[in-house]
């Protein structure tokens, strides 16, 4: 297994100057694996339901009632992205038991999926409020909070990524050690902790604090 921890450049466009890295390749074969498996649902549909779409109808049914025991029936319109955002985290979280690196272990990345659930967010405040009235709740409780709510609201898409990022690095570090210094039978038993447990925890908190903090704008 490919237990580097670097960020290395896989090729290089010269015309542009752009350095393709891991992080970018194994982000391509996790969403080409998503879009293979849409395809195959897809052609598979039928009113009897194969094998493939009764997994697949219980994925949409198992995101609609997160949304709607989280959100309320009424925010069911982010049911498709929370699937999706879950969908694309468990799969990257363990695309090391592949002998891919995680994409999810690069802050470019987590930075990049936090900035999409930064803008969902503030998104829904001014949807249920308005424009004004979501400003003014940067005054409250009291008007000199204004500072603090906002460095808040900034802080969040960073803490949502380090928060990501850092677990996964961490785990990818502690595997490439355990490579490094122990047979090849043990560091097994680590990848059932650090790649399959660590990664569903960290995909699972990601999606319910994205959850949470749309649900807290709304109100």
């Amino acid at each position: 297994m490919n237990m580097d921890i670097g960020i290395e450049t896989f090729f290089t466009i010269e015309a542009l100057g752009l350095d393709i890295t891991n992080t970018v390749v194994n982000t391509w074969v996790v969403m080409l694996l998503l879009i293979l498996f849409s395809l195959i649902v897809r052609w598979q549909i039928r009113k009897v339901p194969s094998r493939v779409q009764l997994v697949a109808e219980m994925i949409v049914l198992g995101a609609q009632w997160l949304v709607d025991n989280t959100m309320g029936e009424n925010k069911r319109i982010y049911a498709p992205y929370v699937m999706t955002l879950s969908l694309y985290l468990v799969l990257a979280n363990l695309s090391s038991l592949f002998a891919l690196r995680q994409p999810t272990g690069d802050l470019n990345l987590t930075f990049a999926l936090a900035l999409i659930t930064f803008i969902l967010i503030h998104y829904q405040g001014i949807k249920a409020k308005g424009g004004l009235g979501y400003i003014k709740t940067f005054f409250e409780p009291l008007a000199f909070m204004f500072p603090m709510n906002v460095i808040s609201d900034i802080a969040l898409p960073v803490s949502l990524s380090f928060r990501l990022f850092g677990n996964m690095l961490g785990s990818i570090i502690i595997m490439a050690l355990l490579y490094s210094v122990i047979p090849f039978a043990i560091p097994i038993i680590g990848h059932v902790y650090f790649d399959i447990f660590v990664g569903l925890i960290q995909a699972f908190i990601f999606v319910m604090l994205t959850i949470t903090f749309i649900s807290m704008k709304a109100d």
